[in-house]
């Protein structure tokens, strides 16, 4: 049952260079090893023409694929920028002014990335 806390939690660290999952169980956190036994994933996604790949597999591959692998900061906020712009010109295209805020709230993470940058 949820709101008692006793059960085991897993956390998700979605970082820009690494990433990794732990579990909070018997008040302590345990770090769960990937694939390759590693402790952090490199936070890498590439794409070819077969599959997808992700962690050390991507990393690895990078200078054959570059452009269709992410990862970073600066990829990842120019693809959250996209996105922001794409469903702000929708909703106001479409929908027109019921969703204002939504243009507003992307405008100010428009000018977080950018100082960030």
């Amino acid at each position: 049952m949820v709101g008692k806390g006793e059960g085991p939690t897993i956390e998700i660290d979605l970082g820009t260079t690494y990433s990794c999952i732990g579990v909070w169980q018997h008040h302590r956190v345990e770090i769960i090893a990937n694939d390759q036994g590693n402790r952090t994933t490199p936070s890498y996604v590439a794409f070819t023409d077969s599959k997808h790949l992700i962690g050390d597999a991507a990393k690895n591959q990078v200078a054959m694929n570059p452009i269709n692998t992410v990862f970073g900061k600066f990829s990842f906020s120019f693809l959250f920028l996209f996105l922001s712009f794409f469903f702000f010109f929708f909703f106001f295209f479409f929908l027109r002014f019921e969703f204002w805020f939504y243009g507003v709230l992307v405008l100010l993470k428009f000018f977080y990335i950018l100082k960030e940058l």
